[in-house]
Formats: C-alpha cells, sequence, structure tokens
C-alpha cells in the first residue's frame, strides 16, 4: 500500500460521532466534516461531540465556509474543538461553491478567502486585528478556552491555479491539486465491491449516486439547460425540477439530497452513471474491488499527495468505511 494516509469526510448529522467512531476503530487517519447551512447541520457541534467520544483520530473540516461566520465567532469554535480534541482539529475553508449556489448567490471572491484566512491565523495566534474598522483579539480569560496561539493548522480548499499558487501565503496544507511546498489532500468517492459483486448492482448504485448525480446538479447550476440537456437523461431530470417551481425558485431543488440522498428525480439518473469518472477536479468517483482501489490511491500517492478523503454515501455509510478500510490492510 502506498505510504499515504486514508482519512474520511462525512456530513453533519445525526449519525457523524458514532461514524467517527467506528473510522478512528477501523484505523482512519482523519475524519473530515462538512459545512453548508442550508443543507446540514452546525459541524462544530457534531465535531464537539466527535471530539468527545474518540481519542485518537484527527477531526477536520472539508470545509468551513467564512460567509457563514464571521472571523471572531470563527475563532471561538476552532479554539473550542481545539481544546476539547486535545490538539487534534485542522480547520479547511473554501470559497463556498455549493453553500452559496443553494443560496443563488456566487461563491465569495478567492482574494476574500485570503484575507478572512490571514486574519483569522492572527486572531488564533492571540494578536489584535482591526475588522470592520474596529481593533479585535480573542478575549477568553485564561481556562476559559485554547490558549493563545491556538493549535490549529489551517488548510484551504483551492481547486484552481491561482488558488493554489498563493496558498502558501496563509494555509499549512491544501485539498486539491498536489502543491510544491505544502501538503496536499485529494478525495475519492464511490464503494468497494465485494468479491463477485455486479459493479451496476443496486447496492452499487445507491452507494455511488448521491454523489454521481452531483454532475448533473453542477451542470444546471453552472451551465442551465443547455449544460444538463447535453448530459444522458438530463433532459427529463430538468423537466421534473423545473415543474416543481418557478426560475426563481429553482436553485433551492438543484442540490436537494447532495451527497447524501436521492431525490426520486435522481434516481431516473442511477441506469446513466459512469462509475469510474470525476465528479469534480478534486472529487473522483470509482468503483472496484480492492485492488482497483489500491491501485487507484497509489497512482494519487504518486503524483504528489499525502492524504486521501473518502467521502462514502447512500443508505450504509459504516459498511462504506469497513470496506474501504480494508484496503490499506
Amino acid at each position: 500500500m502506498a505510504d499515504i494516509e486514508l482519512s474520511c469526510g462525512l456530513p453533519p448529522g445525526p449519525d457523524f460521532a458514532d461514524l467517527a467512531v467506528l473510522a478512528e476503530s477501523l484505523g482512519y487517519a482523519r475524519v473530515w466534516i462538512f459545512d453548508s447551512a442550508p443543507l446540514w447541520e452546525d459541524p462544530f457541534a457534531h465535531l464537539a461531540l466527535a471530539a468527545s467520544r474518540t481519542t485518537r483520530i484527527g477531526l477536520a473540516t472539508a470545509v468551513l465556509i467564512p460567509s457563514q461566520r464571521s472571523v471572531m465567532a470563527m475563532a471561538s469554535g476552532i479554539a473550542t474543538i481545539v481544546r476539547l480534541s486535545g490538539n487534534r482539529f485542522r480547520a479547511c475553508f473554501g470559497t463556498g461553491n455549493t453553500a452559496h449556489a443553494t443560496l443563488g448567490q456566487p461563491p465569495m471572491p478567492l482574494s476574500a478567502l485570503f484575507d478572512y484566512v490571514g486574519s483569522l491565523r492572527r486572531v488564533l495566534a492571540g494578536e489584535t486585528v482591526v475588522l470592520d474598522g474596529k481593533p479585535v483579539r480573542m478575549l477568553h480569560w485564561p481556562g476559559m478556552s485554547a490558549p493563545r496561539p491556538v493549535q490549529a493548522p489551517l488548510w484551504l480548499s483551492v481547486l484552481g491555479p491561482r488558488g493554489n499558487e498563493r496558498a502558501h501565503e496563509v494555509a499549512d496544507g491544501v485539498i486539491g491539486p498536489p502543491h510544491p511546498k505544502l501538503p496536499s489532500a485529494t478525495m475519492i468517492a464511490g464503494t468497494v465491491l465485494d468479491e463477485g459483486e455486479d459493479p451496476r448492482s443496486t447496492r452499487v448504485l445507491r452507494a455511488v449516486g448521491p454523489w454521481g448525480v452531483a454532475v448533473w446538479h453542477t451542470a444546471y447550476h453552472y451551465g442551465g439547460a443547455a449544460a444538463v440537456d447535453a448530459l444522458p437523461g438530463g433532459a427529463a431530470w430538468r423537466a421534473s425540477l423545473e415543474a416543481l417551481g418557478p426560475a426563481e425558485e429553482r436553485h433551492l431543488l438543484a442540490f436537494e439530497g447532495h451527497a447524501t440522498h436521492l431525490s426520486e428525480r435522481d434516481v431516473s439518473l442511477l441506469e446513466h452513471l459512469d462509475l469510474n469518472s470525476r465528479i469534480s477536479n478534486v472529487l473522483a468517483l470509482k468503483v472496484g474491488g480492492p485492488s482497483v482501489m489500491r491501485q487507484t490511491i497509489g497512482r494519487l500517492a504518486a503524483a504528489g499527495h499525502q492524504e486521501v478523503m473518502y467521502t462514502p454515501s447512500g443508505p450504509d455509510v459504516a459498511r462504506e468505511l469497513e470496506a474501504f478500510a480494508r484496503i490499506g490492510n
């Protein structure tokens, strides 16, 4: 097996802490939690629960959206999880493509992301920073929070060349293409097949479907009718969505169930899934037996990644975590 960390990424929901405990028992290096206020519960609450029930596994965010919290609120939340976890926490940030899309808004500008993380780093270090025209700093009394400087690596999700080139200015690592100076993580969705299992069985399609149909979701949101209609089954999928609401409300429908569940209209897309493809330029979809998965991870390690985040989905996430963990043994 390649010399690379295997971690997992999960949404903040009722099962997160239980799955974090399972991931620790299976030997995963880290469990990352998603963040999108319109889609999921608050990640800091679930990180706190997971921190109290685990002792070894790293905790991380993939990814926090700056526009959802002020710099000071973010610093306080990070300090809380650092204290509760005994310095096992890593905070990663992004511009919030999907989180903003579900609000009918564009992602935050890259420059704003860098300014935010730069200010946050200084606040966590205990410095005084000017925010909204006024000097601020963490005023937490000794014993009321993790001591400053708060020991939390700050990472960035930077998928394009501009962000990747600048990441070293404020970040300790990246999710995205391999970085020449910083540790780099990438993501993989999919499922590990049982011996002799049909790769297009109902179990497999249901397991990978929530991530697989994201191709249609993003095509519709970013490219409109022409883009999604060009995909297999896209025209019928679009028609069923558009029948549910007026144009100004369709951003509320495009990402329903994103990464976790399949809407009725999404189920019709399962027969069209390409089971070995790319969901985005940082997330690959892979279906195969243990040897195929090991080869895939080996290629990612050879490309310069130090960590692979597995993002299971479907009705039996525990089964997916257990099967993926076995490929590293």
